[in-house]
């Protein structure tokens, strides 16, 4: 098993809220009147096959380049500068997903002030550095920029791009360690993560944190101390590729059936898939998640269709 099993119902709760409240933000730009603010309403797209693969090219293209571009920025050790990356797309993507709940309210400028609340939970969440605030605003990150992608796919170029990503983190994860590094970086240097994170200790360690506690009382144990002691702190980790995918693969099945129950099978599968992986999965071992979760996605596209054709 890879973490404990109170750690591993954490993830697997967080995950599948994040998924429920992705459906919920596609299912609502996609048929309410209310566009995707600040510029990224996409619904008027040419749906056409030939479009729809040129859209699928521009994504995987754009996906490389990001790819170089945050290797690039790891050599030379731009924290700012991927802070500042973060932040702008934190803030925004909290923004399209709180402006659904300032539109119903009936706010008179809605996605300006779900942009205002979307800058300030950012700078907490890039600057402050809270592990709940980390963890309670990824549950609208996911929704809000998967809504963007949704319009950009049918169930064909889906497949086709979750075929790539697995295929990607096949080869980032067991060949090149490529994915490690990236998580490394954002966790040592930039202090962020792209993805959900739960820091949990042993119960020898934790004895050994409330002994040295209450040996240093209200001051702050020292850094030597610490090193000293051999206090080591497990990481339980689920990156946001494997989150917002499924998010991804669900509206495009709400798209194409028109039918809630459908696209509830994505999650529904994609869950299993991945607690499948978690039960599994040998301790300090790292695995590449998208393969598992892809074949959970196709298994649910699947039962989807089965749904609405019967």
């Amino acid at each position: 098993m890879k973490h404990n099993i109170k750690v591993i119902a954490i993830l697997m709760l967080m995950f599948i809220i994040t998924q429920l409240i992705g459906i919920y933000v596609v299912n609502f730009y996609m048929y309410d009147s209310y566009k995707i603010p600040y510029g990224f309403d996409n619904r008027d797209f040419d749906t056409s096959q030939g479009v729809q693969f040129s859209l699928l090219q521009s994504i995987v293209v754009s996906f490389i380049i990001a790819i170089v571009l945050v290797f690039v920025l790891m050599r030379i050790k731009s924290v700012w500068f991927m802070r500042g990356w973060f932040f702008v797309v934190i803030a925004l993507a909290l923004g399209i997903t709180i402006n659904i709940a300032t539109a119903k309210i009936g706010l008179i400028y809605p996605s300006l002030f779900a942009l205002v609340l979307g800058i300030f939970l950012a700078y907490l969440k890039v600057f402050r550095k809270n592990i709940l605030v980390h963890n309670t605003t990824e549950l609208l990150i996911y929704p809000g920029i998967a809504a963007i992608f949704v319009a950009m796919l049918n169930i064909w170029t889906t497949i086709i791009l979750l075929i790539i990503i697995s295929v990607y983190d096949i080869w980032a994860v067991w060949h090149s360690g490529v994915m490690q590094k990236m998580a490394k970086f954002q966790i040592n240097s930039l202090g962020i993560f792209s993805g959900f994170f739960i820091p949990y200790a042993s119960r020898k360690t934790k004895e050994k944190i409330r002994l040295l506690k209450l040996k240093y009382k209200s001051h702050k144990i020292p850094d030597k101390v610490l090193k000293k002691s051999k206090i080591k702190i497990a990481l339980a980790i689920l990156g946001g590729g494997d989150v917002i995918f499924p998010i991804i693969s669900a509206g495009v099945v709400l798209k194409a059936f028109g039918n809630v129950y459908s696209a509830l099978c994505v999650p529904l599968f994609a869950s299993i898939a991945l607690l499948y992986l978690f039960v599994f999965a040998e301790k300090k071992k790292f695995y590449p998640a998208m393969p598992y979760l892809t074949a959970g996605i196709l298994l649910g596209m699947l039962a989807g269709w089965l749904i609405y054709v019967y």
